[in-house]
């Protein structure tokens, strides 16, 4: 069963980048953030999904659990991110999911795997957030 959001934030909350790419998160567990997003329209000209977007779904997930770690008192802003790029994805969906490396008062670090449908990895990445007052 995936866990909701909490009452702190507003329903539907999500980024224009994010409907954009047409990221969703299904499953707001701070231990084990899960989000989507389709291949289709974020390839890049021979295909493959564009590295970028796999970024900004590192990115998004990544902010989302340390945002939840901080409370609805505290901001968040990625430091750093390093993604590598395992095996290409050309169709379906990307699932990403964030676990915890270190959870902070100021900083906190993630690890983020993202699969396509059959379960195959296609890239490892690790985002750093820093959490402000």
């Amino acid at each position: 069963m995936p866990t909701a959001a909490p009452d702190w934030v507003p329903h539907g909350t999500t980024s224009p980048l994010d409907d954009k790419l047409g990221i969703r998160i299904t499953d707001h567990d701070p231990d084990r953030l899960v989000a989507t997003m389709p291949v289709a329209g974020n390839e890049q000209p021979a295909g493959l999904l564009h590295g970028g977007a796999t970024c900004a779904l590192v990115e998004t997930v990544g902010s989302w659990a340390a945002a939840l770690h901080a409370g609805p008192e505290r901001q968040v802003v990625g430091v750093e991110l390093n993604v590598s790029y395992l095996r290409a994805a050309t169709s379906g969906t990307v699932t990403a999911v964030c676990t915890p490396v270190r959870r902070g008062r100021t900083l906190s670090t993630f690890a983020i795997e993202l699969t396509d449908d059959e379960g195959r990895v296609t890239a490892s990445a690790r985002l750093t957030c820093l959490t402000r007052s």
